[in-house]
Order: structure tokens, then sequence, then C-alpha cells
């Protein structure tokens, strides 16, 4: 078995990787303030965003449902990856070579599944890319460049070729370490009679990659007659390939759609590769399915998902083109991107378009001008005689069905008076009325079943208005926690610890030496002593006064569980209530959660002696009357003289 992967290099994989850059490979950022980063959550649904990004922490945080940690937990929350694979994938992007320290050696064959499946990939890729060159390529080279597609096209999208035997790329891949074992879960290869054989043979090949740019699986077009074949065959669903989640071209596009805020969907390899050279670089597609909800989710991400964002789908104008713009219209309302449809003239898709009438025909193909709603009514209300009242009433039925399903009440209004024109009905009001009653029987039903993703019951559980999770006193309660109320940031107390704690973590010089020695039981709430806790055990706030990414990193592994290391990740990122961050704020904080637990000492205590009345001892009496005095003369000093009296 493979050593551990020695510490040193793995806080140097931390430091050499920015979170930023690599949070980026996922979603678009933009600036939340205080140095921090904010975008649409990639592990939940959200409509605004509440995920952040620390770049000077390395941190990132979901104040929706609570993900956080920094750039290895990023990567293997969101490519689901053990730790020792995500170390090595960052590794390979920093260019650091990594040391094991059983043994100091990590054979290919003990590395993560993930990473050899994308390797055997990569390799494929440039086995297809170099067959491209060779003669019997030459049918594939003629079907590129008659569909305008030079060599330099072909460079530019990896394009290659298949070749016609059983098992060419299964015999190099072999020869490259990879066991059959993995050439058949990648999908490259399937089992035959006398062993594994290609799986793709004798075709033109497009490589599919993930948001990060890694291959991970193939596209592939049929080029000769007797291939029984269908015409396209992609990549099966594999640990790594999941069609329905995937997008081409999206490694490509996605830094211009974020730049832009627009996307061009289109329907195949060729019609993206025909957008992006006639310089519609937001072009995307998908592989072997309908565009779906998962392909929204990630376009959403990249877009910001604002009003301002575009959204252009480019179908085919037959009947199969038709049907998916109105599988598209019906999750439109998962999109606050505006969704346009854009259908070419004699039906063309962009690919044909740019052979026939050139780069510009292509550009201004896309330029949207039809909004999708508009054309998926129409399609509807066109299937039925518009003459006849019967005709009318039945064609308004089923488009009302549609226009129901709007959430926003005013966009569900607005298409309903679009909608009364569509069928030539002239009382407007007859037809919105008619909208507000289905959409009222939907939810009556119980709707569509999808609570709104903002809401109170995410996996962080309920929350406060600044995104806090309440979390219960047993959800993050340690052994050296004390009893009392879970978070309430209506409470002064709270609010203060929250902000004590938030300055411990991401400005701890300006707590040091006081706050180390507060002990957690000065913290009411049991998630904020938890953390204390933490921070104890990490060292102090005395320790982040060196590397505070270290001793950030270092509080998370004293966490208890994930609900306290979530908190931790939370506090760390969050931005201060105050305008001015400074000793005098810091020293503000301090004395509060001091001077709050030394009153609620004092009560403890005649509350104590209250309850005993004259049942105590002397000595007792005398020593309980000491401290109080003792505490009501230092609660004095701190009233009058603030920080100067820790």
């Amino acid at each position: 078995m493979a050593g551990r992967i020695n510490d040193d290099d793995v806080k140097a994989v931390r430091d050499a990787v920015p979170i930023d850059s690599v949070v980026s490979e996922y979603l678009q950022l933009r600036s939340a303030g205080g140095g921090n980063l904010k975008g649409l959550c990639p592990f939940h649904d959200e409509k605004s965003p509440s995920f952040q990004v620390s770049p000077g922490k390395g941190l990132f945080h979901c104040f929706g449902c609570q993900e956080g940690g920094d750039t290895i937990a990023f990567v293997m929350k969101i490519d689901h990856l053990s730790f020792s694979e995500t170390v090595e994938r960052l590794a390979a992007k920093a260019g650091i070579t990594l040391r094991y320290e059983e043994g100091g050696y990590n054979p290919s064959h003990q590395r993560g599944e993930r990473i050899r499946l994308i390797e055997a990939h990569q390799a494929a890729a440039d086995f297809y890319v170099r067959a491209l060159e060779s003669p019997e390529a030459e049918i594939g080279r003629k079907f590129l460049a008659e569909r305008g597609f030079d060599q330099d096209a072909a460079t530019h999208f990896r394009v290659g070729y298949s070749p016609a035997g059983w098992d060419h790329l299964t015999r190099y891949l072999r020869g490259k370490g990879f066991s059959d074992k993995e050439l058949i879960t990648s999908g490259l290869s399937q089992d035959g009679r006398r062993g594994p054989i290609d799986r793709f043979r004798g075709r033109l090949m497009w490589p599919i990659s993930d948001t990060a740019g890694e291959i991970v699986g193939f596209g592939a077009r049929k080029l000769r007659d007797d291939d029984n074949g269908p015409k396209y065959l992609n990549t099966p669903e594999t640990p790594i390939y999941k069609k329905s989640q995937v997008l081409y071209g999206i490694d490509l596009a996605k830094k211009d759609i974020a730049k832009a805020s627009r996307a061009v969907v289109v329907e195949g390899y060729t019609d993206v590769m025909a957008c992006h050279l006639a310089g519609v670089t937001t072009a995307i597609a998908t592989c072997g399915t309908a565009f779906g909800n998962d392909h929204i989710k990630i376009l959403r991400r990249l877009l910001m998902d604002n009003g301002s964002a575009r959204v252009i789908f480019t179908f085919d104008g037959d009947s199969a083109g038709q049907k998916a713009a109105l599988r598209a219209f019906e999750d439109d309302q998962k999109f606050a991107a505006e969704t346009y449809i854009a259908i070419a003239p004699d039906g063309m898709d962009p690919c044909d378009l740019r052979l026939a009438k050139g780069d510009d025909a292509v550009r201004d193909l896309v330029e949207p001008r039809t909004p999708l709603f508009e054309f998926a009514l129409r399609q509807i209300v066109g299937r039925y005689d518009l003459e006849t009242p019967a005709g009318r009433a039945a064609a308004l039925d089923e488009a009302a069905a549609v226009v129901a399903k709007i959430k926003t009440s005013s966009v569900q209004r607005e298409v309903a008076v679009q909608l009364a024109g569509f069928v030539g009905i002239l009382d407007q009001e007859f037809v919105v009325r008619r909208v507000a009653q289905l959409a009222r029987w939907a939810r009556d039903k119980g709707g569509d079943g999808r609570g709104d993703p903002r809401g109170g019951r995410g996996p962080g559980g309920p929350q406060d208005r600044r995104g806090a999770p309440q979390q219960s006193a047993q959800a993050v309660q340690t052994p050296a926690a004390p009893s009392g109320p879970a978070l309430n940031l209506r409470s002064p107390a709270h609010r203060t610890e929250r902000e004590l704690l938030k300055l411990a973590l991401q400005k701890p010089a300006l707590v040091f030496p006081a706050f180390d020695a507060y002990g957690a039981d000065e913290f009411t709430a049991p998630p904020y002593a938890a953390v204390r806790q933490c921070i104890a055990e990490a060292g102090g706030a005395e320790r982040g006064l060196g590397d505070n990414r270290e001793y950030l990193v270092a509080v998370m592994d004293a966490a208890p569980n994930n609900t306290v290391r979530s908190l931790v990740t939370e506090l760390a990122v969050e931005v201060f209530m105050g305008r001015t961050i400074d000793e005098t704020y810091a020293g503000m904080q301090l004395v509060h959660v001091r001077l709050r637990a030394v009153d609620r000492r004092i009560g403890e205590v005649q509350g104590s002696l209250a309850r005993l009345g004259s049942n105590v001892a002397p000595d007792d009496l005398a020593a309980a009357q000491n401290e109080v005095w003792v505490l009501q003369q230092y609660a004095q000093s701190l009233r009058a003289k603030g920080a100067d009296a820790l």
C-alpha cells in the first residue's frame, strides 16, 4: 500500500495553489468586499450567492448549506476524491513532487481511481490525435474539411481518430501501465471474446472535458457505411463521466461565459467548433442527452445567474428541434437569466450556416431575439385551429398550464397577457385569471415539491438573517463545552461572542494575548464554546501571529465534528459587523464578553446564597461574599477602563 503523504508536502500544496483559482474553475466569483469573493454555491441550489471564498486565508464557506474548508476540502467535495487523490492532483497542477513516508514511493497502480481514469483518458486523447495524421484517417480529415475545419481547428479542439482495428488503443494503454480492469472501468475498452477490445473504432473522436478541463470521456462520429453503430457514440456512464453532468466545450467557454454573462447552447460537437471559430466563444453542447437540470446548475454558477445574464438555445427547425426547445422551456424557470431561442434560416445548424454564409451569419444567429417562452407557447398554440372557439379554448388550456408553472407572479402575469394575444382572446384578464387559477391548483396539490432553495431547512439547518446556523447544543456539544442556548444573533451576547471569535480567527494579533486567557465557559453558546476550545487546542491566537493559513488549518483539524469545522470556516470568512476593525474595536469585544461572564458569575454566586439562606456555613458565606466583592470590583474596573483592565 502506498505511503502517507509527507505533511510538509501537503502544506506546500495548500500554499502553492490559490483557492480562488481552483474555485473559479467551477463557478464565477465576484467581489464580496473585505477581500472576499462570492458566487453561487456548487453544493446546493440557490438563487443569490451565499458561497464565499477568502483568498487571503485559503478558505471557502457557504452560508447557505454550511459547507466549508480549504482548497483540498473543496476539491475533495466537488470532485468526490479522497484526500490523497486531491493532494496528488493539486500537486501535479503546482509542479510539486510529493514524498511518501512509508517507503517513499507511490506506484502508479496504487493511485486513486479517478486520477488513474483521468490519466487513461489523457493518454487516449494523445493517441487519437496522433492517429488522425495516419493514412487510414484520411476519411476523418476529409469529413472535417468538408465542414470547414482545417488542421489548426482540429488541433485547437483536440479532435482525433480511433483506428478501425480491434484493440489498437487497448494495447497502447496496456503498454502505459493501465490494467484491463481500469480500461473497462474507464469506458475506453469493452469486453470482447478474448479479452478487452477498443470501444471506439474507425471514428472521428472529440474529447469531452469537465469544468476543470480534465478529459472524462469521448464523443465518436461514424465515418463509414459499414459501421453498424449509431451515428454518434459516447462514452458510457463511468465513475468520472455522467452525460447529464458534462457539457462539451465548457472548458474552452467557461471564462468567456463568466465574462460576458452569456451562454449559447448548441446541439453538436461541430456546432460548438463552428461557433467558436466564428467568434462565438461562449458556445457549449450537451453530450448525447437533452439539456437538463444538472446542465443548468453548471451554467448558473458560471453566469452568476442574474437578470442581466443571457442563455441562447440554438435548435434545428425540425420537429426534433422544436421538441428540444419545449423541453428546455420546462426548465426555464430554474434560470434567473433571460432565455432565448435562435433558429437559423432553412433550419440550418451553426456548422452548416457557417459553411453556407460565413462567420458573420453565425454571430448574427445567436444575437437574442425570440424569448424562449414566446417560441414555446407559439409551438403549443400552433397545433390548434384558432379560427374556432373550441380550438382557442383547447390551445388556452394547454398553454395556460405551462405559463402557470412560472414562479414569479409578475412574470407569470406578463406572459399570460402575451398568451392572450397568441391565442386571439381579447379579454386579457380572463387569461390572467385562468393562469392564476391553474397555478393555485398546482400549489394546493403540492406543486413540484421543490422548496425555495434559500429556505431555512437546508443541510445547515434553520438560519438567521445573517446566514449563521442556529445549531442545537447537541449538534456541536463537546465534553469541554458548557450547556447553554443555541445561536441567536438577536442576542447581544451571541453577537459579541461571534465577533470575538472572528477576530481570533481572522485578526489574532488584535486580541492576543488577552484572548488566550479566556475559557470556553465564557462563551454562552455551546457552538461558540466549541470553536473556542478548537482554537485553544490549535495553540491559541498566539499561533495565528505566524502563518495564518497554517493556524486556520490547525483550528479546523482540532474540530470534533463537521458541524464545528463548518462553523470555524464560516467565522473565518464572514465579514465583521464593525466598520473599522482595529485594537479599539477588538478591545470592545474582549471587554463585553469578559464583562458578561463576570456578571453571570456574580449572579450565580448570589443566587446560590439566596437559595441556601441560613444553611450556609460561616466560612463558606465569607468566601462567597469575598468572591462577589472581587468580581464586582473587576466589573467596575472593566466598565471604567475597558481593555486596559483585562
